[in-house]
């Protein structure tokens, strides 16, 4: 005991020996009213300064761990030991030795739990060994973030409020930021009249928190076929029943969204218009609005995401559906910067009706009290200060170069039977119906390549199960290439 403690370099050495005597007194080791080693003995057994361990007794002592008696030494405080004392039980029940404490907590689950458990892609996807060549990530590429203007940016905000983004903040988000994100949103032609922002972490909590103030009469949700996985968790997690509406190269069939929607009742529908996830298709402006036209005579509550709009490589600017709604308050706007800033911030936003953002604000308030007043205050620095225009110029030269290598390297080494992709981050591959994707993906493994089975994004299990999601952002040139013709070469193995 004693010599046993690990020093480790990146850290205050009185503070390690502090935690140490603090194990040894909770685990029991150190019994209540035990003689300590002297400060002389101690330093001398762990080889560190004598100074070091009068500094460390010195915050035990403060912190109720020991007690010092003059001219005796220092000694452990009797209610800090782990000695903890039997619990008694009456006849015929059980104690801790005969596992009357174990819970089986599986007995124990919601339904909610089981079923996030159960579409948890995290822990039921194949994990990529080190070394292999990762196309599961749509991600933005560290090596391009603008880590000088950040540390600017936080440098910046800190001398000028950094006592006030240290305490709590607001439900509703940091104003400055709020001020801003309605300003770019005006400038993507959105009519602000009557509409306003909640900040949250990121797009899954503000979708979450959107799915949970709606009020179900059908339970009933609509959405393009396939769509974003993690809102398809989060639709089935709140209980609702999702129909799918095929996908065509110019977005949503709407024959088949007209049909659906005279089939009866929807509470919501979920829509992906620009660099949709998956399949990576920016819808038609022509089907922008009649899609529009179609749910909004209905009186259905569009919820846009607004998925990588900014990553446009080429054609002109679309707007986005809540633009074409102009003072309507029928679209739920979700945005965010993660796919092309920093998603480690999580900082996304809700553009709705002023009063449904009330009601939002206050299921935000009694979750998570706010988001990182810190985080939303680097984000609006670092906008305000100019930053985003030059990263997003540097960042989408970037991207365009491997979404293109990618294209040529698919259409090149890959039997495929579709390609879709119109920018982003990522391209979608559907192959012949014979060739079951996870299977292809299992063969791949072995040699060192991962992808995203297509399946994991369609509402009904057993669809896709021929397509593939392709993300190329975090992937270097020579591995994009080598990664795509291992692909095709086992494709053509298993087609045979």
């Amino acid at each position: 005991m004693y010599a046993d403690i690990k020093i480790a370099d990146d850290r205050p050495v009185y503070i390690q020996v502090k935690d140490y005597m603090k194990r040894l007194i909770r685990r029991g080791a150190l019994q209540g009213d035990q003689k300590l080693p002297s400060t002389r003995e101690l330093s001398a057994l762990m080889k560190i300064s004598r100074n070091t361990v009068v500094t460390a007794y010195n915050e035990l002592e403060e912190e109720g761990y020991i007690y010092a008696v003059q001219g005796k030494g220092n000694f452990v405080a009797s209610g800090a030991a782990g000695n903890v004392s039997e619990l008694t039980y009456a006849e015929g029940e059980s104690g801790p030795g005969d596992d009357g404490g174990h819970i089986d907590w599986r007995q124990r689950l919601s339904h909610y739990a089981s079923e996030a458990e159960r579409l948890d892609l995290m822990k039921r996807g194949i994990r990529a060994e080190k070394g292999s060549i990762s196309f599961t990530s749509i991600a933005p590429d560290e090596k391009l973030f603008d880590l000088h203007n950040v540390k600017r940016a936080f440098m910046d905000r800190m001398s000028i409020e950094g006592e006030v983004l240290l305490n709590y903040g607001y439900a509703k988000g940091y104003k400055p930021l709020i001020d801003f994100l309605l300003r770019y949103m005006e400038n993507k032609g959105v009519d602000l009249t009557g509409k306003d922002i909640l900040i949250t972490n990121g797009f899954t909590e503000g979708f979450d928190i959107v799915l949970s103030a709606f009020g179900k009469s059908s339970g009933r949700a609509i959405c393009e076929n396939p769509t974003h996985n993690t809102a398809l968790k989060n639709m089935k997690l709140h209980g609702y029943a999702i129909t799918g509406v095929d996908m065509e190269a110019d977005g949503i069939d709407l024959r088949r969204l007209e049909t659906e929607l005279d089939s009866g009742e929807f509470d919501l529908a979920y829509l992906v218009p620009s660099y949709h996830n998956p399949t990576g298709i920016v819808m038609s402006p022509e089907k922008r609005m009649e899609a529009m036209r179609l749910l909004s005579s209905r009186g259905i509550p569009i919820i846009e995401d607004g998925f990588n709009e900014e990553l446009r490589y080429s054609g002109s600017h679309v707007a986005p559906l809540i633009a074409s709604a102009g003072r309507s308050n029928n679209v739920i706007y979700l945005g965010s910067y993660s796919k092309i800033l920093f998603p480690g911030l999580r900082v996304g936003w809700v553009l709705a009706d002023k009063e449904l953002i009330g009601y939002l604000e206050s299921i935000k308030r009694s979750r998570t009290i706010h988001t990182s007043t810190l985080d939303q205050s680097l984000l609006y620095q670092y906008l305000h200060n100019g930053n985003f225009e030059k990263y997003l110029k540097r960042a989408k030269a970037e991207y365009k170069r491997k979404y293109e290598l990618a294209i040529e390297s698919c259409k090149t080494y890959l039997p495929l039977r579709k390609l879709s992709g119109d920018g982003g981050l990522h391209l979608f591959i559907e192959f012949d119906e014979t060739l079951p994707t996870r299977v292809l993906l299992e063969a791949c493994t072995r040699k060192g390549v991962v992808f995203t089975p297509g399946d994991n994004f369609y509402v009904e299990e057993g669809q896709g199960r021929h397509t593939m999601r392709l993300g190329f952002s975090r992937v270097a040139d020579e591995q994009i290439v080598q990664g795509i013709r291992i692909i095709g070469d086992t494709a053509r193995e298993l087609i045979g």
